[in-house]
């Protein structure tokens, strides 16, 4: 009787480990094909018009802001500091959801540039956007495209390929908000 009994119990143990395996092999596959929120976060898209408008009557330049952009770049940041050099700043996510931001100040471009950019550095090119000649800026996190105007100097940084910094660059207008 006693080796039935532990054959029985031998399989009842093998049952329940099969039974384990089918339900986590199940739960796997749901997990993989039902929708789940990667980013327990979502994206907090601003409406910078107020900022802007406040920051054109404040700033000693012209500010600048994008015209045209399509709906899938989604401004993220802004911010206007008269007491650090009326420094304008408008941050976005592109359409493949990289990090593209607009600075602009009259802080000393030595130092402002290479803050902004997370120390990249002038790589002596240039590139025309829309008629307007823009120094590249190359870093081990931000790539850049600068340019001074006056008193202010105009960058275009982030994880951003060129292309996309570009884009960024030619659609930048004076005036009100896209």
């Amino acid at each position: 009787m006693g080796g039935v009994a532990g054959m029985r119990g031998r399989q009842t143990v093998r049952g329940m480990i099969q039974s384990l395996a089918v339900i986590l092999v199940a739960a796997g596959v749901m997990y993989y094909f039902i929708p789940h929120d990667e980013d327990a976060n979502p994206v907090q898209v601003k409406d910078y018009r107020v900022e802007l408008l406040t920051a054109q009557r404040a700033a000693p330049y012209p500010v600048l802001a994008p015209e045209g952009l399509g709906g899938d770049w989604k401004a993220t940041v802004v911010s206007y500091n008269r007491e650090q050099g009326d420094t304008w700043r408008l941050g976005f996510l592109d359409p493949d959801t990289q990090y593209v931001a607009l600075y602009q100040s009259t802080s000393e471009p030595k130092k402002f540039v290479p803050d902004v950019t997370q120390r990249a550095k002038d790589s002596g090119k240039t590139q025309t956007v829309a008629g307007q000649v823009w120094q590249r800026w190359e870093g081990p996190h931000y790539d850049a495209l600068v340019r001074t105007d006056g008193e202010a100097t105009t960058v275009v940084t982030g994880t951003a390929s060129f292309e996309r910094l570009a884009e960024m660059a030619g659609s930048l207008r004076a005036g009100k908000a896209a």
